[in-house]
């Protein structure tokens, strides 16, 4: 009973691996919290639980908060003003709350769906992780849960087609766990994440593959259908996976009675799902050595051994394990741009600017002077918000100024723009640099969302707006991509400057970065594997860490080679334009 007198708070405990996570802890004699969205299950759980506590004879407990969504602040803020009111100390923190997302090509998946899984994912670990340190006391241990998807090897980033928001807040959140170790060691608390890799489960089997599947035949097309057709049709009968015959063939006359569609033409839709999915999967046990995937046990095993004190001390700050499967991809990250010949004549770039510092206004002023002198025409889009001393900087280019957070503004002037100014040849965001923070575990609830906003969910945003202005309709039909030009950059916060950077400096910005990478190289995924497009988004991310000052001319490169016909073919999409290795 390693854990007698331990106390553990579960995310996302009710069922799946969190529940599993929680019976490993009480089998080894510590109390549990449980939470989650849904009350019926994590009824049904502490009943289990409990069950294993009275046959021990642990003395522990099981405690439930029923209706917490990590998501929500005040739910996440009440749970824990309750537990220290009670006296209450949680020794084990397991970020473990999580959602599929939309599985879907990034220009047909809903915004609201996209901050949602960041919010879940990233926003959820930060807000929980932020207000457990008022229960938690030296020795303490936090625990966040990720994905093998956005772990870089050298010069590699996993992409994870379908599963863009799924993967810009993951990333985010490995590198979350990392800067809260550097932040929380005076403290005595030790932060870790771990990626355990394809695990077997309800989520993956009956919804991300099959959704996949599901998505791939949008994409492709089934039998006449056309793609919102297919949508709506997958909609209605995935569910009806692994279900009694009869249920199935219910389940399916219903759906062709109310999409006007032929019974048999869903069945057959359906066993293709079936087929795929099975596919997906059994591609993915083979890029793993012993070719299995981890049961909830092992999970749950694997975080218990990162609650010991030793093993935690050692690997403090770690993201672990990084590289059980095997995924070989092309390498997306590099320094050196290619060179290519700048050439904006009779057109226009529109940058989309969201500053924070003087660094960023000169970054635009940089690239809007070679993008004029090479024969091109500048439109800037800032925030309302956007300090005089700014704007005035900026007043020798066309300015226009608008809520960041407004889509259809975004869509307006760009087509504004492009009747005004000119074919638009690319789209610029600039995320702008990280504002002067002195820890991230001791900001606001409301400062911590200004952050995500701007660095994830308005870049995103950018992004979907720009590729329906490059493919007007492609959202809903995927089949407007095939052979479709555009560009897409997006130019990320800098790493910090100065001859004596410390590691939680860099660690603050890199959790933004880190969201960036594995969204840029999904999202590209899907368009040129997919979607056979020739649009691209570009990612450079300036800054060496060396501390050294970035040189904003090496942003303006990237910007003439992503609109070669060179960058259409390479697999290069993140730049670390600063960096000499």
């Amino acid at each position: 009973m390693k854990f007698l007198q331990k106390t553990a708070l579960i995310t996302g405990s009710g069922t799946g691996i969190g529940k599993a996570i929680a019976t490993a802890f009480v089998e080894q004699g510590a109390s549990v919290i449980i939470l989650g969205r849904r009350k019926e299950p994590l009824v049904e759980a502490a009943s289990e639980l409990q069950q294993i506590i009275d046959k021990s004879k642990s003395g522990a407990g099981v405690r439930i908060f029923p209706g917490v969504d990590v998501s929500n602040e005040e739910d996440i803020s009440d749970m824990y003003s309750t537990l220290k009111a009670d006296g209450v100390t949680v020794d084990y923190i397991v970020n473990n709350a999580g959602v599929s997302g939309p599985v879907t090509c990034f220009p047909n998946a809903s915004m609201d769906d996209f901050t949602g899984t960041v919010a879940i994912h990233l926003t959820g670990t930060f807000w929980g992780s932020v207000c457990g340190l008022q229960c938690m006391k030296r020795g303490g241990k936090i625990i966040t849960i990720s994905t093998f998807f956005t772990e870089e090897r050298p010069l590699e980033q996993r992409p994870y087609r379908f599963r863009g928001p799924y993967t810009a807040s993951q990333g985010a959140k490995n590198r979350l766990a990392e800067a809260m170790s550097w932040e929380l060691v005076g403290d005595g608390i030790i932060s870790i994440a771990t990626n355990p890799g394809p695990v077997h489960s309800d989520r993956i089997y009956k919804t991300v593959y099959p959704k996949a599947a599901a998505e791939f035949m949008r994409v492709s097309g089934f039998e006449g259908l056309v793609p919102q057709q297919v949508e709506e049709a997958s909609k209605q009968i995935l569910p009806l996976l692994g279900e009694d015959e009869s249920i199935i063939k219910s389940g399916i006359d219903n759906a062709a009675e109310t999409l006007n569609v032929d019974a048999d033409v869903l069945r057959r839709m359906l066993q293709k799902i079936q087929s795929i999915a099975e596919k997906i999967q059994k591609n993915t046990s083979h890029m793993i050595a012993d070719r299995q995937f981890l049961s909830q046990r092992q999970v749950a095993e694997s975080v218990l051994n990162l609650c010991d004190d030793s093993i935690g001390e050692i690997v403090n700050g770690k993201v672990i394990p990084g590289d059980r499967v095997f995924y070989p991809v092309r390498p997306h990250v590099c320094n050196r741009t290619p060179p290519a010949t700048a050439d904006y004549s009779g057109s226009c770039v529109v940058i989309v600017l969201d500053p924070t510092k003087d660094a960023d206004v000169q970054r635009v002023v940089t690239l809007a002077q070679h993008i004029i002198k090479f024969g091109g025409k500048v439109v800037l889009l800032m925030p309302e918000s956007t300090p005089k001393s700014i704007s005035d900087t900026l007043s020798e280019f066309h300015s226009h100024y608008i809520d960041m957070d407004d889509t259809a503004q975004l869509r307006r002037w760009f087509g504004t723009a492009a009747i005004k100014m000119g074919d638009i040849r690319s789209i610029v965001h600039i995320t702008g640099d990280l504002p002067d923070i002195d820890k991230i575990t001791q900001m606001s609830r409301a400062e911590w969302d200004g952050l995500v906003d701007k660095f994830i969910n308005r870049p995103a945003k950018t992004v979907q707006e720009a590729l329906e202005y490059f493919v007007p309709g492609g959202g809903g039909d995927p089949r407007k991509f095939a052979g479709a030009d555009g560009s897409i950059l997006i130019v990320g916060p800098s790493l910090p400057q100065g001859r004596k950077i410390s590691g939680a400096e860099r660690a603050k910005v890199e959790i933004f970065r880190g969201s960036l990478r594995p969204f840029t190289t999904t999202i590209n995924q899907e368009l040129s594997d997919v979607l056979k497009s020739n649009a691209r988004v570009f990612t450079v991310l300036p800054g060496t860490t060396s501390g050294s000052e970035p040189n904003h001319h090496e942003i303006a490169k990237v910007l003439d080679y992503s609109l070669s016909d060179d960058a259409r073919h390479s697999g290069e999409v993140i730049f670390n334009v600063d960096e000499s290795r």
